[in-house]
């Protein structure tokens, strides 16, 4: 911009001559919406999805790979530079997604009373009005209450697409009413689908309340018109949001659950776990965690933020002992079942708040640790948690991140007793901003 600003367009790359409109200045920046790419950059490729702009998923398909990847690791540097101001080692070479299609395991989709309609399908209309109509796909960006229908979704293996597509053939064939998000009504909410690698796929259908008929008819259509599915659920959520954590989830049929694998470990995965998204990186990423906290055969390993406990898990063969803390209760319950699957003894897993479990009773009953793993959600961690790992005084803490902004803002606080001696980036999501980011803090 002529003031100088940083104008922020989606859609656009670096070296492309665009026509944009202005649609929030601030400050020190401004956002602006594309109109026109009048000179592309030599770099641009052509997006490979029909709905790329639209839906407002992988939104760098126009970026090569490898662009991509330079743009993700600049990312990290200027994050931990920019918010951490601390003294960092060289920060490894990124490491890539094999699979940049197809990767995700877990997918849902959204069934909505209202599609989303595009400017120029606006224009076309020629100021006549429009009917609602329903659609089956991603929220438009922005709006809670519209929905871009996705005709065809490279995130995920089949069966997505063909369930998609059995899905809207029958709800439009009964006349099957989707939900309205501004009047809470209809019957239809979400569709959750997850692919693992093992071959086993599960099916969740979200309904607003019981209709047993309907219910019935349509779970029978989707097992026998959709292969695969391993094993089909069907959740009701009467409430105003989508979250289905303190919903039950009833089995139709199947084993309930499916099995992914790690290595050698094996994870059951049922429809409220959680597990990283991409499998493939997942084992990348993990295999830096266990790199980076040094295990061999004598160490008291604390996993926290363990979840379901697959970090600990896969690093479980070289600890002496592992002890996972979640807040989540289910998570937890899962994290058992884990580690009995695998047959591994010396894992033992607590519900609740680290700062409240981690006393000096706890440490003399189970060991303090010598290594720990954290592993928070994009806010990072809580002060009050930080303060709690610099009491612990472990000789090695190895963090996860999935937001380097909100990590370099912890290891910041971290480096009063810490330095930072490793930075691996790792890419989970391509074709997105999205990045993870492991950093091993060694006690001063």
């Amino acid at each position: 911009m002529e003031d100088g600003k940083v104008l922020f367009i989606p859609n656009a790359i670096p070296g492309d001559i665009v026509t944009a409109r202005v649609l929030k200045n601030k400050k020190s920046y401004a956002e602006g919406k594309l109109i026109e790419v009048t000179t592309p950059s030599p770099t641009r490729v052509e997006p490979f999805c029909q709905h790329f702009g639209v839906c407002g998923g992988c939104k760098w398909q126009m970026l090569p790979y490898e662009l991509q990847l330079q743009y993700k690791q600049q990312q990290v540097t200027d994050q931990l530079k920019r918010i951490g101001h601390v003294d960092l080692p060289e920060i490894q070479t990124i490491l890539g997604s094999p699979e940049t299609t197809n990767y995700r395991n877990k997918l849902e989709f959204t069934f909505c009373t209202h599609k989303y309609r595009t400017a120029e399908e606006l224009a076309a209309a020629e100021g006549e009005e429009l009917q609602p109509e329903p659609a089956l796909g991603f929220h438009a960006p922005g709006f809670f209450d519209k929905v871009v229908p996705v005709m065809e979704c490279h995130l995920q293996p089949e069966p997505t697409n063909t369930l998609l597509s059995v899905l809207r053939e029958y709800t439009t064939k009964h006349n099957l009413p989707y939900y309205d998000h501004k009047a809470h009504t209809g019957w239809l909410r979400n569709i959750m689908i997850r692919v693992a690698r093992t071959g086993e796929v599960l099916v969740n259908l979200i309904i607003k309340k019981d209709n047993k008929e309907q219910r019935e008819a349509m779970l029978a259509h989707i097992s026998e018109n959709v292969p695969g599915i391993t094993s089909l659920h069907y959740t009701i959520n009467p409430k105003v949001n989508d979250s289905i954590h303190d919903l039950d989830v009833h089995l139709y049929s199947g084993k309930g659950y499916i099995e992914e694998i790690l290595e050698d470990y094996r994870f059951m995965i049922s429809p409220k776990s959680f597990f990283q998204t991409n499998t493939y990186q997942a084992e990348a990423l993990y295999r830096v965690t266990r790199d980076f906290a040094g295990l061999t055969g004598d160490e008291v390993l604390y996993d926290l933020y363990c979840g379901t406990g697959s970090i600990g898990i896969f690093c479980s063969a070289k600890a002496k002992r592992v002890i996972g803390i979640e807040l989540v209760e289910d998570a937890i319950i899962d994290a058992k079942k884990n580690a009995a699957l695998n047959n591994i003894e010396h894992c033992d897993f607590y519900a609740g708040d680290v700062a409240s479990i981690c006393t000096d009773e706890f440490f003399e009953k189970h060991g303090r640790p010598d290594v720990i793993i954290t592993d928070p959600p994009r806010a990072g961690m809580h002060e009050k948690l930080v303060q709690q790992l610099l009491k612990m005084r472990a000789p090695k803490i190895v963090y996860v991140s999935c937001n380097p902004a909100t990590q370099a803002r912890d290891l910041a606080l971290l480096c009063e007793d810490y330095n930072i001696t490793r930075l691996q980036p790792v890419d989970m999501f391509p074709h997105t901003h999205h990045i993870e980011n492991v950093a091993l803090l060694e006690l001063k």
